[in-house]
């Protein structure tokens, strides 16, 4: 399967090969992520209007949009600067204005010669006691009526980008449309009364009314199916080639984890335990393990990590974790070190740092074996590196790093089992979306030794307040963390916002107590700020969101969130869990600037009341969204134009057993349907899915 098949050329073709589309337009069109006729396909009206003709204006619930056909009557161009041009317009029953600003006068002369009829269609109001239709949307020949749909739909638009424009550009994308064999199951479509691609394309362009435009409509739900199964039976490729290429067993003989499990100081949750045997049981099979560890804010995820690691080492292989940036490496390694050497494990890091002499006899001990544990991160996927036994990979804060880059790292150890590490709960329906191709264990316990975090919301007016209890509590010695927001899309803002929040709390609590750490600080800058609050030579650092993840200070006991409520659910409750980690009791203040919105206040409340994750992330699902939840610029969440991942999940887990099913009996995609398959994952842009294939 080399290419794309010749019958979607048409869709994608270059946006100029459609009527009124030239090369400025072309680029406007890509605000909107539309860079092909395809994409106007699957760009489908959001909403409608009615524009049925109607005999006279009269009578109508005014304000509304109303089509007529009119007579035109008198002209009466405006006598001064500034005013409204008004045309007098009759229909069967009475008489109305149109009304125009900064009209040109031989232009609406031309478009209303006196005397003549014409069909108007735009909104009327009643102004002053007269029916006015401001700047009529459309003004047509009475032969031309029968051009103006009688529901028109609305598209989304972006500046440059007219109604007419993107109508006319969507309805000769559909006409471009071709006739595809059906992929979807014909029993499932039966069942669903779904109508085949072509029609349903069709359909949802041209509403009929505003039933249509439902997400529930058949036209759209099966479109969004579409979109669905194309993902699912991407990560049911992933899933197969992954069982096909065996694994190498690793069997653990239990002798370095006794070890480990000697020198703790508690035992571990009953759901770690559960997690190590269902990794230490896939381990031990010959087919590759792909599972993911979903644990929540400090469930002790990397006791369980160290355990699969060992197994590996058990079983005379080595093992690598991996972390999205060099402070969570150093961090795993810091967490790691003291328990890999009680077992008498040899554990080091590799990072962008080591350069030279340092990196080449690294890597020459890792490829003799010598290093059996390596810690690091993306450094480690880099060609140079070799293993000689690779037998797991993990690695942490999944959705940093997508699909593709989970296979890279797997391919590192031709037979490596991979276990991905996430401390982000996610609800069902976007784990269905993002790990369909994987299995799952949960760790839904937290450890003995951990505090439970009080919660107080606080108003921004007592700022001075909160500072004041901050300089009593570093006075004691204790530390804490003071986030600033990320005020709106420009850096600028958030950088400005975290600086002055900084030389405020200096010069209140004095210098060198105060560190500042931001997403525009040099790397090296950011680890040296980073280092000094972790060895507790700065009481107080001030962040924006860069530290949401991992960063791990016991002596911390206080979260200061300024304008709370600008921050997602989830990314509350993962900065909350920044706290907490040692035996000092601690606080998370949620500061807020009255009045709150009914959803802000919602938010902070749910905070309050629970620490459990997951009720944290169903809920944030339901108020905010799966694009926002994940953060769907960083997320491997597949970005759908049509299906809607909250509202769908039943959709979505149809489309999980179809897609399984269809690799299940057809692994080649080699039947009929299988050949109208590849043609969707092209159609879709699945270009991973059909390099699998043609591998495969």
């Amino acid at each position: 399967m080399s290419g794309r098949p010749e019958v979607l050329f048409p869709i994608f073709a270059s946006l100029e090969t459609l009527p009124g589309v030239g090369e400025k337009t072309a680029k406007l069109f890509q605000n909107l992520d539309i860079e092909t006729p395809r994409d106007l396909l699957f760009t489908l009206p959001a909403s409608g209007v009615d524009r049925r003709m109607r005999p006279t204006v009269q009578g109508l619930p005014l304000p509304m949009t109303a089509t007529v056909e009119v007579a035109v009557e008198r002209h009466h161009p405006p006598r001064a600067k500034g005013r409204p041009y008004r045309v007098d317009v009759s229909d069967d029953a009475t008489a109305f204005q149109l009304v125009f600003f900064h009209a040109r006068e031989d232009w609406l002369k031309k478009q209303l010669p006196i005397g003549v009829r014409r069909v108007v269609s735009g909104r009327i109001e009643m102004f002053d006691g007269i029916a006015q239709m401001v700047h009529p949307d459309h003004i047509l020949l009475p032969e031309e009526k029968g051009e103006l749909p009688a529901f028109e739909p609305v598209y989304p638009l972006t500046q440059g980008i007219t109604l007419k424009v993107m109508t006319k550009a969507a309805a000769a994308a559909v006409a471009r449309a071709p006739d595809l064999a059906e992929w979807a199951d014909p029993a499932l479509v039966a069942r669903e009364a779904w109508p085949p691609w072509h029609e349903a394309l069709v359909r949802a362009h041209a509403p009929e009314g505003t039933a249509d435009l439902a997400p529930t409509a058949p036209a759209r739900t099966r479109l969004a199916y579409d979109e669905l199964f194309a993902h699912q039976l991407t990560l049911a490729l992933v899933r197969k080639t992954r069982r096909k290429r065996m694994g190498h067993p690793s069997v653990a003989t239990g002798r370095l984890q006794a070890r480990v499990l000697k020198a703790l100081p508690f035992r571990p949750t009953a759901a770690q335990e559960r997690a190590v045997r269902e990794i230490s049981d896939d381990m031990a099979s010959d087919k590759r393990m792909n599972r993911l560890l979903q644990g929540d804010v400090g469930s002790g995820k990397t006791l369980v990590a160290l355990m699969a690691l060992l197994v590996a080492v058990e079983a005379g292989g080595q093992g690598v974790m991996m972390a999205p940036t060099e402070i969570l490496a150093r961090q795993h390694l810091q967490g790691l070190k003291p328990l890999a050497d009680s077992a008498g494990v040899v554990i080091e890091i590799l990072t962008g740092r080591d350069k030279g002499v340092e990196r080449r006899a690294k890597l020459e001990a890792l490829a003799r074996g010598d290093i059996q544990i390596l810690v690091g991160t993306h450094a480690v996927f880099q060609d140079d590196v070799t293993f000689h036994d690779l037998r797991l990979a993990i690695i942490d804060e999944q959705h940093r790093f997508g699909v593709a880059q989970r296979m890279a790292l797997g391919a590192k150890g031709e037979k490596a089992d991979v276990l991905v590490m996430t401390a982000t709960p996610i609800p069902r329906s976007l784990s269905l979306a993002q790990y369909g191709d994987m299995d799952i264990s949960i760790l839904n316990e937290k450890p003995p030794g951990r505090t439970p975090v009080s919660t107080a919301l606080v108003s921004a007016a007592r700022l001075d307040e909160v500072v004041a209890h901050l300089k009593d509590a570093v006075a004691e010695g204790k530390q804490a963390y003071w986030v600033c927001p990320l005020v709106d899309e420009s850096e600028v803002s958030d950088l400005t916002a975290a600086e002055e929040r900084f030389k405020r709390l200096r010069a209140a609590l004095g210098e060198g107590i105060v560190g500042l750490v931001h997403g525009q600080l040099p790397v090296t800058e950011k680890d040296r700020a980073m280092a000094a609050f972790v060895a507790g030579e700065t009481k107080v650092l001030v962040a924006t969101t860069v530290i949401e993840v991992g960063v791990d200070v016991p002596n911390a006991s206080i979260m200061v969130i300024e304008r709370a409520e600008s921050f997602g659910l989830a990314q509350l409750h993962q900065l909350r869990g920044r706290v907490g980690r040692g035996a000092e009791k601690s606080t998370c203040l949620l500061m807020y600037q009255p009045p709150l919105t009914e959803s802000g206040r919602r938010r902070l409340e749910i905070l309050r009341e629970t620490e459990d994750g997951f009720r944290i992330a169903e809920e944030d699902l339901a108020m905010r969204g799966a694009g926002d939840v994940l953060g769907t610029a960083q997320s491997g969440l597949p970005r759908f134009r049509i299906a809607d991942l909250e509202r769908q999940t039943a959709l979505q887990a149809m489309a999980r057993d179809d897609a399984r099913k269809l690799i299940a009996d057809d692994p080649d995609l080699a039947t009929d349907r299988g050949q109208a398959a590849r043609v969707l994952l092209w159609l879709m842009k699945q270009d991973q899915a059909i390099r699998m294939i043609s591998v495969g």
